[in-house]
């Protein structure tokens, strides 16, 4: 008797993300029909133990347009959905859904964040651009030993001229300069 593979699913407006997670599954066997019949088998572990799985879609798909992936510990399938539209769950029968099928969360986006992330036709793909640290913190201060940071800059009459410095040493000038600033 086939078992049936713990299986993920998750959805954006224009495609079903169908991941069967089964490690190094041999003898693989997709089918997808346009009605939205998708079946799957295949074999797995020393004692090549069958796996099957039968889904009836919420409705119709492309099947020209739709994706698989075999990799080494799961199988993946990007269906493209024939109307761009959400679903309200993956299977057509209503009711609970069978215990192998679990929502992907890895992968789900709600509608309303969908619309949102669209940022025109540039999908950065949920990069964080947080951490690429681009300069300017604590970590960068004090690398230079020769920059163009120890200027000296004209003050109007009466007022004392100042030195920016970048450390390493730099404060004896400053201090000079304030002393010859104090006689004057």
């Amino acid at each position: 008797m086939s078992r049936h593979p713990s299986t993920k699913w998750a959805q954006r407006s224009d495609k079903v993300f169908i991941t069967i997670e089964l490690p190094d599954a041999k003898d693989v066997k997709l089918n997808l029909q346009p009605d939205g019949q998708f079946s799957f088998s295949a074999k797995s572990g020393a004692d090549n133990v069958p796996y099957e799985l039968n889904l009836e879609l919420y409705e119709k798909v492309k099947v020209d347009e739709s994706k698989a992936a075999v990799g080494l510990r799961n199988i993946c399938y990007i269906v493209v959905k024939e109307e761009k539209k959400w679903w309200p769950r993956l299977l057509k029968q209503s009711g609970r859904s069978p215990v192998f099928l679990k929502v992907d969360w890895d992968k789900w986006v709600d509608e309303d964040e969908e619309m949102e992330n669209k940022f025109g036709d540039m999908d950065f793909g949920g990069m964080d651009f947080s951490n690429l640290g681009m300069g300017g913190g604590p970590d960068d201060m004090g690398d230079d030993e020769d920059d163009d940071d120890d200027v000296v800059e004209s003050a109007p009459k009466g007022e004392k001229k100042i030195e920016e410095t970048s450390g390493s040493g730099e404060e004896s000038k400053v201090e000079a300069l304030a002393a010859s600033e104090a006689k004057a």
